[in-house]
C-alpha cells in the first residue's frame, strides 16, 4: 500500500509557520489560477489557525504588527503609501502613533498580509501631536471674547 505525502499539514511550529507565510507570499506573486487559488486558501486557513492557537498577533498592537510585517516582507513606507493609496504624511503618522488606522487601511492591511482584520482592528495609544490641543485658528483669547460681548 502506498502512503500519500501531504503537502501541508497542520502547522506545528514557529519554523513551519515561517515556511507556510513564505510560500503563501510567493504564489501569490504570481499568477493565480483555480489549483493556485485552493492552495493560498488552504495555506491560509492553516496559518489563521495557528495565529488564533498561539495568539501570534493578541499581544503586540497594531502597529508593532503592522512593522514586523513590514520588516518580514521587507517592506518601507513607501510601499505602504503604494499598496494603502495614502499618502506618505499619512503613513508616518500611522507608524510614528500620530494617526489612527482608518477601516479602509485595517482592510487594505488585513487584505495584504492575509490575515484577519481584527489584527489591525484594535485599540492602541496614540501619541498627541501638539496641534491637537493648540489649533491657533480655534482658540478665542480673553480679549476676543470681551470684545465679541460688546
Amino acid at each position: 500500500m502506498e502512503t500519500t505525502v501531504l503537502k501541508y499539514t497542520v502547522i506545528k511550529d514557529k519554523n513551519q509557520y515561517e515556511d507556510y507565510c513564505n510560500q503563501l507570499e510567493s504564489l501569490l506573486s504570481g499568477a493565480i489560477n483555480n489549483a493556485i487559488q485552493d492552495e493560498v486558501d488552504l495555506l491560509t486557513l492553516l496559518i489563521e489557525k495557528f495565529d488564533e492557537e498561539n495568539n501570534t498577533f493578541n499581544e503586540s498592537d497594531p502597529i508593532t504588527l503592522l512593522r514586523s510585517f513590514m520588516q518580514d516582507h521587507h517592506l518601507k513606507p513607501q510601499h505602504l503609501v503604494e499598496i494603502l493609496g495614502i499618502s506618505k504624511g499619512y503613513v508616518s503618522d500611522i507608524l510614528n502613533y500620530k494617526k489612527g488606522l482608518s477601516k479602509e487601511v485595517i482592510r487594505k492591511l488585513a487584505d495584504y498580509f492575509k490575515v484577519r482584520q481584527e489584527a489591525f482592528n484594535r485599540h492602541y495609544k496614540l501619541i498627541p501631536t501638539a496641534d491637537t490641543y493648540t489649533n491657533p485658528g480655534l482658540i478665542n483669547t480673553s480679549k476676543q471674547i470681551h470684545a465679541a460681548k460688546h
